[in-house]
């Protein structure tokens, strides 16, 4: 009986730690990260760390980047911000305390994950975390250019297009259209390898290939446009050209065939008349 009793009382104590430990474990009610999504070389770049402590109190927040320690602040040290050397972070601690981290001159090396790990006071010591990412990118300097492009056409052609996206990083993604409307058909796409440049920027290339019809032209034109961007809300440049039909070249081809229509059923003519001829002149003699 007694056993059995120590044995209640063993779960009964073990069940109260498990208790206090997850109660002191969630002492921190949360932790939220804001970062830039996007941020382009040279600029400035401020990492957000937001946190609700519940009744516990601060005892250090804690800055990676990836799974290296950049900055520190405890507010009980002197100094309470500290900031450690990690390849493309530079902390500006002048305007950086427990709430936010500002960064300067941002590059490529800067890319990457962002986590920021905040610590409670003794006796808990929990501790509660949260990361976002940021990358430096570059933006195209020029619109992107399409090429190939004859200066008429007729129905019936086949469109052979090339269009070609500035310089950037990451890469620009490319959209055509024609009239307006996005072509979707991956059969008249034509991805090309991207191609690599200095600094690690890359140009891409998306081919156009399609049989023109009359019902491409509208009032004798049609519209064509490519369309790059990165991240739609960061970049988003745009390149049309005006394709024109030749109405007096259609007219022509539909002439022609006019004009051998004309000339075969002539010569069906001639033929039934010289028959009729031969068969009476037959009868004749």
């Amino acid at each position: 009986m007694q056993y059995l009793l120590n044995k209640l009382l063993c779960c009964f104590i073990l069940a109260e730690l498990t208790e206090v430990v997850y109660s002191t474990r969630n002492g921190i009610k949360w932790v939220r990260v804001n970062v830039p999504q996007y941020r382009v070389p040279g600029e400035i770049a401020q990492l957000q760390c937001d946190y609700d402590l519940g009744d516990e109190s601060l005892y250090s927040v804690k800055w990676y980047k990836e799974h290296e320690e950049f900055y520190r602040y405890v507010p009980k040290s002197r100094p309470q911000s500290i900031s450690y050397k990690v390849e493309g972070v530079n902390v500006d601690m002048n305007k950086s305390d427990s709430r936010k981290v500002v960064l300067h001159s941002v590059n490529w090396k800067t890319s990457g994950f962002f986590r920021c790990e905040v610590s409670a006071e003794a006796p808990s010591f929990a501790s509660s975390q949260s990361e976002a990412r940021m990358e430096v990118v570059s933006l195209p300097e020029e619109d992107p250019i399409i090429s190939g492009v004859e200066e008429q056409y007729q129905s019936g052609d086949e469109i052979n297009l090339n269009c070609t996206s500035g310089r950037s990083r990451p890469a620009s993604i490319l959209h055509w259209y024609i009239n307006e409307q996005q072509i979707q058909k991956s059969e008249a796409l034509m991805q090309y390898p991207i191609e690599h440049h200095a600094q690690g920027l890359v140009t891409t290339t998306l081919g156009l290939r399609f049989t023109l019809s009359n019902r491409h032209f509208l009032g004798g034109s049609m519209r064509v446009k490519c369309v790059a961007s990165i991240a739609p809300v960061l970049f988003s440049e745009d390149t049309e050209t005006v394709v024109k039909t030749v109405p007096v070249m259609r007219d022509m081809r539909e002439a022609l065939l006019l004009v051998k229509s004309f000339s075969s059923q002539s010569r069906e003519n001639l033929t039934f008349g010289l028959l009729i001829f031969s068969i009476i002149n037959l009868l004749v003699t």
